[in-house]
């Protein structure tokens, strides 16, 4: 759900930020979703004003790789698909992520 509150939030902050790594957003719309998520009942679509670079992966159970390239589109975001990697968090076995260092050392 970070993914969908930095969009949110880009919409209005008025302050200066170098970049965002948005990492597995999920499909809040996608039918699997059948719990309340207050707050974030859709995805927004604008543009963010900063750089930011979306990873995905082609397993991730919240949400498909269509998707997350297309939320990428729209949000302007450079996209990288990791390939098979699960939802890209603990429980898919991810722990310290160098790659995931390196990419935020790009928003130097």
């Amino acid at each position: 759900m970070g993914c969908i509150a930095i969009a949110n939030w880009a919409k209005t902050s008025k302050i200066r930020i170098k970049g965002a790594l948005l990492v597995a957003p999920s499909d809040v719309e996608a039918p699997r979703y059948t719990f309340d998520t207050v707050g974030f009942e859709s995805v927004p679509l604008d543009r963010i004003g900063f750089k930011t670079i979306v990873v995905a992966s082609t397993n991730d159970e919240w949400i498909s790789i269509e998707r997350a390239a297309f939320f990428a589109e729209n949000w302007g975001s450079e996209f990288i698909n990791i390939g098979e990697a699960g939802h890209i968090n603990a429980a898919s076995g991810f722990g310290e992520w160098k790659e995931g260092l390196e990419l935020l050392k790009s928003f130097k």
